[in-house]
């Protein structure tokens, strides 16, 4: 159902609250939004997901008790959601190695369809910890790794692109992905093994 049909069963006070909470909460959530997602309209699909969310809410008279709690929440599932919808099965997963093990655990993790708080609370730790260690690469292969892991583009995509040789980009897959993996291993360390 699209929102002008939500629109029309609503009464005046919810459109205006909803119009209100829009004014409110816009700029932060796609603050919040925008650094976990790979582009701008994701960002806005995401956002736009999360008051239509909001109006179906309020539209089935649903209480919600912490509005920005709430709102928060549903970004983070709806980043979650896009990032299954990517190629999920092959993030960080390069090879088959023993390292392979912690890091295909910690994936699976950030995939995983229980919505307990303290599985919210663990994916959030896993993709904070993602996020921190790919701005620590140097831009190439974080570029080069967040376009094919994560933007779904092939090497000879990004070539066209970048204008980068798909074996230089390869290589500065490769590098980024031993990184993170090593980031990873000491978050799987911290949470898993403790």
């Amino acid at each position: 159902m699209d929102g002008a049909n939500y629109l029309q069963n609503m009464t005046i006070p919810q459109v205006q609250g909803i119009g209100e909470i829009f004014k409110n909460y816009r700029e932060r959530l796609i603050g919040f939004i925008r650094p976990r997602v790979k582009n701008e309209e994701d960002a806005e699909d995401i956002l736009q997901e999360v008051f239509y969310e909001l109006t179906e809410s309020m539209n089935l008279m649903q209480p919600i008790e912490r509005l920005s709690s709430w709102l928060y929440t549903v970004a983070r599932n709806r980043i979650i959601d896009l990032y299954r919808k990517k190629k999920p099965d092959t993030l960080l997963l390069d090879s088959q190695d023993d390292d392979g093990k912690e890091i295909s655990e910690l994936t699976e993790l950030l995939f995983e369809k229980d919505n307990s708080p303290e599985m919210e609370y663990l994916k959030t730790i896993i993709w904070s910890e993602l996020q921190k260690a790919l701005s620590e690469l140097p831009a190439e292969q974080k570029t080069a790794f967040e376009l094919h892991e994560l933007g779904g583009k092939s090497f000879k995509e990004i070539s066209a692109i970048t204008g980068v040789d798909e074996n230089t980009l390869i290589s500065r897959k490769h590098y980024a992905v031993l990184y993170l993996r090593e980031k990873l291993r000491n978050l799987y360390n911290e949470l898993i093994r403790f």
